[in-house]
């Protein structure tokens, strides 16, 4: 077993660029061996006769290129701490099986291979499956094998603290210390309550400290470096669970639950099993992979266009602002993105300048008197937006997703709205379902009412969702009823 002082040093575990560099080595040799085992075996049955080893060399480094896009479309080399090797097989199937059936299609001649049987030379293509899937499958099983094994041996844990200080919490921390290969270091415990019992003299268990209570849950995440927060509260205190994950949602962790408590989240969680030892992690992300990357694509051509076919009308629009009204012709402001970071959004100015020199921040109102007059004709259509376009292709914001707000209100939702800082944890949009379903943000009800249709995107994320509110956008936009 490695002294502690080293273990202690190699906690923090594989870094994501050392794992995804190694995925990506692994999937290498992987591909251009199974090519080369497939061109032996039909050079040997005398279906493949090339004897110029450059191009056979070249053949497979194409091949690889494009194995590597399907695997990277397919999120394969995500960070997956402490992955299933049994979900990591299944995540190979699923890629490879994709990938051959569109070299199938793609090599398909329509009118030999439709006019006759099957061509066995054809019929190849499943030793070449066949083969990728047993050889990329066993690589990255062996490699996951060994991240186990580290695991076990106490290398690459995450630092984990347990909200709760009761029998329940006990108990869980003794199963992840049972099962070390599940990757949770567990820290130390956070009360549930805003003040511990304090005719208990105990202030830790099995070594592991109590360390405060749930008010102080964000300076404790930071003081010990936490990657993982696991709410085990007792069933008395399941009220303070939405309290919680309210106050906490903001904090750069991963929050999971006990099992039992899934009926308070319903509809925010997915289930996680290793080992047979569950843990609901709470919040996920719920589009798939393939469907973000279709979806940044679909931000990039999309923008793009409308950038480059609407140049004319855009500068006509620039031209009319500079005429109209003194001020630059874009309006800079600071919003908050993905993960709470902050970025400058851009859009045609629609009021006189420094709006809000004398008020401070404020919302923009329905007949408000700080629009000029070009700006009334923008805004409308909503053509004032169009700017953000260029935010899309830099990668701050997307087509869709909740509007991004100003830190200063965020500031402000975040200790008034359960569950606000929730939005953070997509791309924001341009156009959203609370743009096309609500109203101008004039209180902290209309806000609330908004913070509801975002949730609901948010659980209901999807390209088909997308698509709907692209449709329903382009309708109001038409309409000139949009928000």
């Amino acid at each position: 077993m490695l002294p502690r002082q080293i273990r202690q040093r190699l906690s923090f575990g594989m870094p994501k660029l050392v794992e995804k560099l190694a995925l990506v080595l692994i999937d290498f040799f992987a591909i251009n061996l199974t090519f080369m085992i497939w061109a032996w075996l039909r050079k040997e049955l005398g279906f493949f006769l090339e004897p110029n080893r450059s191009l056979l060399i070249s053949i497979s480094l194409i091949l690889y290129g494009y194995w590597f896009f399907i695997f990277f479309f397919f999120g394969m080399y995500n960070y997956r701490y402490a992955q299933s090797r049994l979900d990591e097989v299944i995540s190979v199937v699923k890629s490879v099986t994709f990938g051959v059936l569109v070299i199938f299609l793609v090599t398909f001649d329509w009118e030999q291979d439709l006019s006759a049987p099957p061509r066995l030379s054809r019929m190849f293509i499943i030793n070449y499956w066949l083969i990728l899937t047993a050889l990329v499958s066993f690589f990255r099983v062996a490699f996951r094998s060994l991240q186990k094994a580290l695991l076990s041996a106490g290398i690459g844990q995450r630092r984990t603290l347990i909200v709760g200080w009761n029998d329940r919490s006990r108990e869980l921390s003794d199963r992840l210390q049972q099962y070390p290969a599940l990757g949770y270091r567990v820290v130390g415990f956070v009360s549930e309550h805003d003040r511990p019992d304090r005719r208990s003299e105990v202030s830790q268990y099995s070594g592991l400290p109590l360390l405060g209570h749930v008010g102080e849950l964000e300076k404790l995440v930071t003081e010990t470096e936490a990657q993982e927060v696991i709410l085990a509260v007792d069933r008395s205190s399941r009220t303070n669970v939405m309290e919680v994950l309210s106050m906490s949602n903001g904090l750069p962790v991963h929050f999971k639950i006990v099992p039992d408590l899934y009926d308070i989240v319903m509809g925010q969680a997915r289930t996680n099993q290793i080992y047979g030892f569950p843990l609901i992690e709470i919040m996920p992300s719920l589009m798939p992979e393939w469907e973000r990357k279709v979806k940044r694509l679909m931000d990039i051509v999309i923008s793009s266009a409308i950038l480059v076919l609407g140049s004319p009308l855009w500068l006509l629009i620039a031209v009319a602002i500079k005429l109209d009204s003194k001020g630059p012709v874009l309006y800079k402001q600071q919003r908050v993105g993905k993960d709470g970071k902050i970025f400058t959004i851009y859009k045609f100015r629609s009021m006189i300048e420094n709006a809000e020199s004398q008020t401070g921040p404020r919302w923009a109102e329905r007949d408000d008197p700080r629009v000029t007059r070009v700006g009334r004709l923008i805004r409308r259509p909503r053509l004032d937006e169009v700017p953000q376009f260029f935010n899309v292709l830099k990668g701050e914001m997307s087509l869709i997703g909740p509007r991004p707000e100003r830190p200063y209100f965020v500031e402000k939702f975040k200790k008034e709205i359960p569950f606000y800082t929730r939005r953070l944890k997509v791309q924001p949009g341009i156009t959203g379902w609370a743009q096309i379903k609500g109203q101008y943000d004039t209180s902290i009800d209309n806000v609330r009412t908004k913070l509801q249709y975002d949730l609901f995107y948010l659980e209901n994320m999807s390209l088909r969702m997308d698509l709907k509110i692209l449709l329903n956008t382009i309708y109001v936009m038409l309409l000139g009823k949009g928000h």
